[in-house]
């Protein structure tokens, strides 16, 4: 009987943990056909779920705030190549930012705007929604995409804050945007085609789909 691979086991875990965290974004990385690609995509979504998940596991902003500062801090061995062993999301995080020469300020931001929103600040989507986004595409991508998915990264977080008519109002210019954005990384930007977090599963499969074969959210 052949061993158990342990990368595709750690794989698959952050998979089911991306799937139960953040549904849509899980089943736009369905898009991404190359098997690395979509783990890749997906070790970034982990990340955040590990961050989102936080305020679920303690109820005070204070202890909140120490977690996000041990994240904060763990993203010094993320970018220097020496992550905390024993940590999937962290060693996978670590790979991945290596791989892609990643940029750490839009992963900076994303705790900061965490850390904002348990003392009550209001959501700032950009940091919640466009620099994940632009991270998103850069994996799939390459660089040199940023601009392109400014639009779509805020279309996605009113959507996801409820405020769907901005949403919808704000699809004209983030698709006019996206023309010029290569295909390959139009999985990264597919989630902003999903403005109702009550549609049931097999609509959002559908809407992703006819969004992916338009190229427009």
């Amino acid at each position: 009987m052949n061993e158990p691979d342990p990368a595709a086991t750690v794989a698959a875990s952050l998979d089911a943990q991306v799937r139960a965290a953040d549904l849509d974004r899980w089943l736009s990385s369905r898009l991404v056909a190359d098997d690395r690609a979509r783990a890749d995509l997906i070790t970034l979504y982990a990340f955040e779920a590990e961050l989102m998940s936080i305020p679920t596991r303690v109820t005070q902003p204070l202890l909140a705030e120490m977690r996000y500062t041990w994240w904060a801090e763990q993203l010094d061995g993320v970018f220097a190549g020496i992550p905390r062993k024993g940590h999937p999301v962290l060693e996978a995080l670590t790979d991945l930012v290596a791989r892609h020469a990643l940029d750490r300020a839009p992963l900076d931001a994303l705790i900061e705007a965490h850390i904002g929103r348990v003392h009550g600040e209001p959501h700032d989507l950009d940091a919640f929604y466009v620099g994940p986004m632009q991270a998103a595409v850069h994996v799939l991508a390459g660089p040199g995409h940023a601009d392109k998915v400014i639009e779509a990264g805020r279309v996605r977080g009113l959507g996801q804050v409820g405020r769907a008519e901005e949403a919808r109002a704000g699809r004209r210019a983030a698709n006019a945007a996206l023309k010029s954005l290569p295909a390959e990384g139009f999985p990264a930007v597919a989630s902003a085609a999903l403005t109702r977090q009550d549609e049931p599963e097999p609509f959002k499969r559908l809407r992703l789909l006819w969004a992916t074969l338009r190229g427009r959210i």
